[in-house]
């Protein structure tokens, strides 16, 4: 008995250690192009490994769409991008039943959603109505076009680019919409050594275009998610997830505080970020190392908290540094 489970172990350290290997070989291929945002591949990983969708909020030029196709290039994805516009409609991205002639027969036109890695770039400049189109897609994996369902491929990831809703023709998305998006993160700008590099990296390729190393498929990259199952979460891990997401609905600065949707996005992230480290186990810092990411988006302040600036952040910070840490002895 001791011998086989002996033998599980070692079986589920080697898919770990697959997956952490696969993963860094990703990073450093997406690295040779995104310079100096070593942190935000790494979340990248961990929400394609998580199998979630992606937010990235900041100002145009910081290399959003850049960091999307790279990732989709590396890991050998088929890669769609839609640039969201106010007169965008549902149809567009989802696509639409056709008439063939030929076969005298509604063929259905697939959208551009229907691909690995969907690049929703600028997505709060679509209306309400084409934003909610996608709902069904980022939660469900699927598709309701004319009353009829289609599966989307797998692995499918949403990696979506928005605007500071301060900009002009923008539109707020959707509360329903934000708590789908397993993390919202910013770029941010280079520092004068990364734009010195980006600059001197652009004279030595002699062209705009980057050449990428695919490193996996698609098919590999749903067994990576799938191994994720192996990954030890410690019942204390666990309480430490739930006590966080309770306070956020317990703070009187909070309308709404995070969903169990964050709990179980903590979880999944939480394996995730593990097993990049090539670890079958969770520690309290997988899950306070991306917190910040996976909660803040989902709460709702009161107008009051707003207008001192307060933020779903300064929430999730205060609430990180008051929960006690677990203690989890290595598996």
């Amino acid at each position: 008995m001791q011998a086989g489970m002996a033998g599980q172990d070692a079986n589920t350290a080697k898919i770990i250690q697959t997956v952490s290997q696969i993963s860094q070989d990703l990073m450093a291929e997406v690295g040779k192009v995104i310079i100096g945002k070593n942190e935000n591949l790494r979340r990248v990983q961990v929400g394609i490994l998580s199998n979630g969708n992606m937010l990235l909020e900041d100002f145009p030029g910081l290399a959003k769409t850049l960091l999307a196709n790279t990732f989709a290039r590396a890991l050998g994805c088929k890669f769609k991008r839609v640039q969201f516009t106010p007169d965008l409609l549902p149809s567009d991205i989802m696509g639409t039943y056709m008439y063939d002639q030929k076969s005298g027969e509604f063929k259905l036109r697939a959208g551009p959603l229907f691909s690995n890695i969907l690049l929703a770039d600028e997505i709060n400049r679509a209306p309400p109505k084409t934003q909610a189109a996608l709902l069904e897609a980022m939660e469900e994996k699927q598709v309701t076009i004319e009353g009829i369902t289609h599966k989307l491929p797998a692995p499918f990831v949403v990696l979506a680019t928005q605007n500071p809703i301060e900009q002009e023709g923008t539109y707020p998305l959707p509360e329903a919409q934000m708590d789908r998006f397993l993390m919202k993160m910013s770029m941010g700008y280079p520092d004068r050594a990364e734009e010195k590099a980006i600059l001197a990296r652009r004279k030595l390729r002699g062209k705009d275009q980057h050449d990428v190393a695919q490193i996996t498929e698609p098919k590999k990259v749903v067994a990576m998610q799938k191994a994720l199952e192996a990954v030890h979460v410690d019942p204390a891990i666990l309480a430490y997830i739930v006590e966080i997401v309770q306070r956020t609905r317990e703070d009187h600065r909070v309308v709404n505080g995070a969903s169990p949707r964050a709990s179980q996005a903590l979880f999944k992230t939480g394996r995730a970020s593990a097993a990049i480290a090539n670890r079958s186990y969770v520690t309290p810092d997988d899950i306070k190392g991306i917190a910040l990411q996976v909660i803040s988006h989902r709460i709702v302040m009161k107008p009051e908290a707003k207008i001192r600036g307060i933020t779903g952040a300064h929430i999730v910070r205060k609430i990180l540094s008051e929960v006690p840490v677990p203690v989890v002895q290595p598996v």
